[in-house]
């Protein structure tokens, strides 16, 4: 007997991929919450010194009268964890725009021009005698927006439409064509070279806190246009004329997903550099817990950036101690195994 969708049994909603409010919220809110306290806690306690965790536990829990363990808590280690933060919550939540927009579970903001432009926009910067500390934020985030519009620009020659497909093959082939740029401005300015070389590789060290002031108004507005387009972008998943004919309009929505990719994405390559893989890893993770749906990978992906990016910069405080490991490096050495472990696992399916 045919039974509508309102007489479906708890079981076959469960065997249909739903899950319970209670379940839903406890697998999308509270375990990304539990891992992001508990690796903040981490990223407090344990650093590549010589304060070691036992001194920082008891300051990080009461003050411990230790003003060694104080200075390496609140001075060195407070700044890189809200910075690892920030930049985990942009990576994370931009991934999961990025690969609901592209229709592509693979598409990472590597693919698209973001990371490649941004980087270039900084090096022009100091070629030209500009200042990181001060121009490096701007230069980032406008390089990456331009990236970002010349993929999408590239994408749509000769009135071919907006194919998820030839948009991640256009970021493909720009991020490579920007990365050469890079690549022979940096072996022309010895000077630009050495200046930019730990930038390049990512990393959260040493990072002061008024960078973060200098983006915060790129990083409030992507995150104002990625809740404007959660919603469109989870009917396009249904489909381009599905989603037309429920009044939302594709190309719109899927441009102004990219414009808050780049603006995520540059605002986080301006703090810290270029880190791979955690846009690409964040959402495959979000989707295990809650599904496929955008609305409700948000949350998580927003949480859960912040925890791969504290466990990967504590991972480089350890690896190789008494020194550290470029964090870009450490989400590397994570993001490719998991990568190439998912492809395996499983034909990786279309969103």
């Amino acid at each position: 007997m045919l039974v509508g969708n309102h007489e479906r049994s708890p079981s076959s909603a469960a065997a249909a991929g739903g899950r319970t409010p209670g379940r839903r919220i406890t697998a999308g809110v509270v375990v990304p919450l539990v891992l992001l306290a508990l690796s903040a806690f981490a990223s407090l306690s344990i650093g590549s010194g010589e304060v070691d965790p036992v001194r920082s536990w008891r300051e990080v829990i009461g003050g411990s009268g230790d003003p060694e363990a104080a200075f390496a808590v609140w001075q060195l280690r407070r700044p890189r964890t809200l910075v690892a933060v920030t930049v985990g919550a942009a990576l994370g939540t931009a991934g999961a725009v990025l690969q609901a927009a592209a229709r592509n579970p693979l598409a990472e903001p590597g693919l698209l021009g973001v990371s490649a432009g941004a980087s270039t926009g900084v090096v022009l910067v100091i070629a030209l005698g500009g200042s990181v500390a001060t121009l490096g934020p701007y230069a980032a985030v406008l390089g990456a927006l331009l990236g970002c519009l010349a993929a999408v620009g590239a994408a749509r020659l000769r009135g071919v439409g907006d194919d998820p497909l030839r948009l991640v093959l256009a970021g493909a082939a720009l991020s490579g064509l920007l990365g050469s740029l890079t690549s022979v401005l940096l072996l022309m300015d010895s000077r630009t070279a050495d200046e930019v070389r730990f930038w390049t590789v990512g990393g959260v060290a040493g990072r002061d806190l008024g960078v973060l002031a200098d983006v915060a108004p790129a990083l409030l507005l992507g995150g104002l246009l990625l809740l404007l387009v959660a919603r469109p972008l989870s009917a396009m998943a249904l489909g381009e004329r599905v989603a037309a004919g429920l009044g939302h309009r594709p190309r719109r929505t899927r441009l102004t997903a990219v414009v808050a990719v780049a603006l995520l994405v540059g605002g986080a390559t301006a703090v810290a550099g270029p880190i791979g893989f955690v846009g690409l890893v964040v959402p495959f993770a979000a989707r295990a817990l809650v599904g496929p749906d955008l609305r409700r990978i948000l949350i998580p992906s927003l949480l859960l950036g912040p925890v791969v990016v504290l466990a990967a910069d504590v991972a480089s405080r350890l690896l190789v101690r008494p020194y550290e490991m470029p964090l870009g490096v450490v989400t590397a050495l994570i993001g490719a195994p998991v990568l190439v472990a998912v492809v395996r696992s499983r034909r990786v399916p279309t969103l």
